[in-house]
């Protein structure tokens, strides 16, 4: 009976020592126990690292909807971008889209200083977040590859638009079990990360069966996809580049300058110039979006877990919100109809597009794919 007087005097007067200035001081008992005991060591970030996260978000947040929901916009209404190359676009501004919709449970959180929408908040910011990276990165390899398949291949290797959209099904039939089965925690589980305002699947249980959730997402939500996209993109440059070279001999041989009718210098770059940068930001954009994400968890489930401070967890999640942000400029804006529709719709953007540049990009495209085909 005694012991019973003095427990709860006894239990706060632990809590005030070890809890007080520590992450997860202010989340109710009854939320504690989704949170990995990692986190619950460290102390509790500054005020003003909160505020100067939920900040960026909400650039971040106003930035990706515009430029997502521009894109979804135009070339979903546009009846001359209308095809299934741009049905990837619209895709994978979707993902990108819904990849944002969740910040505004990351900003409450940073403003109220950790856990503040509770379990149900994180599930519902993981399941978002996992359905759009997976997505996005599995559209990226459906436009490497049809990228892959118009250029080296244009007469029978060009994708229809109903292929386009069996190959979109594919893609969220192949995303969506990694989301379900750690909501419903059939395998793994979506569990709060860093300052605990964001949430992932757990990477940091020590479990055979935690290990071997993270090994399978590992493989086929970043090596599979990343993979891809390698792939096919140096088969293009590599193919590019062969034919430039023949080109380059064969003129040599025949003492003339180039074998290109209609060739300026003011055509712009070099066709394996365009396609090599092309094939570096694309590459690149999925690098710096989820490679973090997998350092982190292999580091989390096989690695030194002391390494995972919550500042450095908070890395991958700006990394990945920023591609977001980047994606419909990377894959739109250099779009010349896309531009011209944009410029019809939103004439105070002065966008100052011409028929004419559509024209000569139409023009340098179909060189490129001509020369590709050669080399075929």
């Amino acid at each position: 009976m005694l012991h019973n007087l003095t427990a709860t005097p006894f239990h706060q007067a632990r809590t005030m020592e070890t809890m007080a200035n520590h992450l997860g001081w202010n989340v109710p008992k009854d939320e504690l126990i989704h949170i990995p005991q990692h986190w619950l060591v460290y102390p509790e970030p500054e005020a003003s690292m909160h505020f100067l996260l939920a900040l960026i978000y909400i650039g971040f947040f106003i930035m990706a909807t515009i430029g997502n929901g521009l894109v979804i916009w135009i070339f979903s209404t546009s009846k001359s971008l209308r095809t299934a190359s741009n049905m990837f676009v619209v895709n994978l501004a979707i993902c990108d889209f819904a990849m944002m919709i969740k910040t505004p449970i990351f900003i409450y959180n940073s403003f109220y200083r950790g856990f503040a929408l509770g379990h149900l908040g994180c599930q519902i910011f993981a399941f978002i977040g996992s359905l759009s990276g997976i997505g996005a990165g599995m559209t990226n390899a459906c436009i490497a590859y049809d990228r892959y398949t118009t250029i080296t291949r244009p007469f029978d290797g060009k994708i229809t638009r109903t292929k386009a959209l069996v190959m979109i099904i594919f893609v969220w039939g192949y995303t969506i079990p990694w989301a379900v089965m750690p909501l419903l925690e059939i395998w793994g589980r979506f569990a709060p990360e860093g300052f605990l305002t964001a949430c992932s699947f757990d990477y940091l249980t020590d479990t055979f069966d935690n290990h071997m959730f993270v090994t399978s997402i590992f493989i086929c939500s970043y090596v599979i996809p990343m993979s891809m996209i390698i792939y096919f993109y140096s088969q293009i440059v590599s193919k590019v580049f062969s034919h430039e070279k023949a080109l380059r001999e064969q003129a040599k041989k025949m003492n003339v300058e180039s074998l290109r009718s209609n060739q300026s210098q003011q055509a712009s770059q070099s066709a394996e110039l365009r396609i090599a940068k092309a094939a570096i930001a694309i590459c690149s954009l999925f690098v710096a979006s989820w490679t973090p994400y997998a350092v982190l968890a292999l580091i989390g489930a096989f690695g030194d877990q002391s390494l995972l401070t919550p500042g450095v967890t908070m890395v991958p999640a700006c990394a990945c919100k920023f591609v977001a942000c980047l994606d419909p400029y990377v894959y739109a804006i250099s779009h010349p109809k896309y531009r011209l529709e944009l410029q019809k719709r939103l004439p105070w953007l002065a966008i100052k597009e011409t028929a004419a540049s559509e024209t000569q990009s139409t023009t340098t495209e179909n060189t490129t794919t001509q020369s590709a085909t050669t080399t075929t």
